[in-house]
């Protein structure tokens, strides 16, 4: 039942006011009592919609790691060239970042929920999925001598890595990314994951 107070279902309520919490506290040292205060629900309808603070970060964490996976799918799928693919995406993460702070604070900072925990099938599902649609986009460009075959997590760290330690750097209020820094974390990761010539 939605409230009459702002038109927001509770379930809506509680996970907003999670992701606020979560952002500026932690999981960890977000507890029960916050979460409710924050979203301004009772005991019985927390519960009604979740069954603890873990299950409510696990819904939260799933649902953020799928906005981004699509953000970044469709940006990657507008670019058929190797080198532009993998620039676009660099400006794609600091964008998505600055225009989703709280989520995306979420996804860099906090342990992604395991398997048997809850939140932990779907993310595994979801990043499968992933992983297996960005290589699909990925084996063109190897074969063709442009890309290098690197692991799944090597490549995130070569790709990305740079860009999210940025990022930490900018949500802690350490540092202001210029748009000539991001240009140049854009072509490190092109030359990180470009298939050098081979030296005669």
């Amino acid at each position: 039942m939605k409230s009459a107070k702002n038109g927001r279902d509770g379930r809506t309520r509680i996970i907003e006011g999670a992701l606020r919490r979560f952002s500026q506290d932690g999981v960890s040292a977000t507890t029960l009592a916050s979460l409710r205060e924050e979203s301004g629900v009772s005991v019985g309808s927390f519960y009604h919609h979740f069954a603890s603070k873990e299950h409510v970060f696990g819904v939260l964490y799933a649902d953020t790691l799928r906005l981004y996976q699509e953000a970044f799918l469709g940006e990657l799928r507008r670019h058929e060239g190797a080198q532009e693919g993998i620039e676009a995406i660099v400006e794609l993460h600091m964008r998505w970042c600055g225009d989703n702070r709280e989520r995306a604070h979420l996804l860099i900072s906090e342990r992604p929920p395991k398997r048997d925990e809850p939140g932990g099938p779907e993310v595994s599902e979801s990043r499968r999925a992933f992983f297996r649609q960005v290589s699909d986009w990925w084996r063109p460009h190897m074969k063709g001598g442009l890309l290098q075959p690197v692991p799944t997590t090597m490549c995130y760290v070569l790709w990305l890595g740079p860009a999210t330690e940025m990022c930490r750097l900018w949500f802690a209020g350490a540092h202001q990314p210029t748009q000539e820094e991001i240009t140049a974390l854009c072509e490190a990761a092109w030359q990180s994951l470009r298939q050098q010539p081979k030296s005669l």
